[in-house]
């Protein structure tokens, strides 16, 4: 099994660098007589157990680049490291931060709506919530009018406040 995890490990790798040419070598190359016929034959080869191409190809140029830069290779790994961790600390503080004052700020905006929206009702909305829709008022709400209202102007004589009957304006209003 270990042989074979090798093996496939290989052929990716060859495969990924190949791919990565391709994308490159097709602008180029593509009006080439058998240009797409010539890499299907590459990467059979590259799979092919008896050529072994991608085992060779990995041996011959990619093992000894990677073992010749493994200290570079190293502590770019170890400098990536630090830095995405510095990065994710401080963009984590952040978005606590941003959360933080959003959530304030939605409660506090959210505080304010509800009892803005409790306030705009009026009893005529609480009074139909409650179910009672046969009376516009509430019982426990007494409607109280001013005096002035409700009381007609005295007049300034007998004879301009009755009416064509002789009666006063409020035995006209009672009948």
């Amino acid at each position: 099994p270990r042989h074979l995890q090798v093996k496939w490990m290989m052929y990716w790798i060859i495969f990924a660098l190949f791919t990565t040419a391709e994308t490159f070598t097709d602008i180029f190359l593509c009006w080439f007589p058998f240009y797409y016929e010539l890499k299907i034959a590459f990467v059979a080869w590259l799979l092919s157990p008896y050529t072994k191409g991608s085992s060779l190809l990995y041996r011959k140029f990619v093992h000894p680049t990677l073992s010749s830069k493994e200290k570079e290779i190293d502590d770019c790994l170890v400098q990536a490291k630090d830095r995405s961790y510095d990065a994710l600390v401080h963009f984590g503080k952040r978005g606590l931060n941003v959360a933080a004052t959003a959530a304030v700020m939605a409660a506090s905006k959210g505080q304010g709506a509800l009892s803005e929206r409790l306030r705009s009702f009026s009893m005529q909305d609480l009074s139909t919530i409650r179910g009672d829709s046969s009376s516009t008022v509430p019982p426990s709400v007494t409607v109280r009018t001013s005096s002035k209202q409700s009381q007609p102007k005295p007049s300034r004589s007998a004879s301009e406040g009755t009416g064509s009957s002789g009666k006063s304006l409020g035995q006209e209003l009672h009948h």
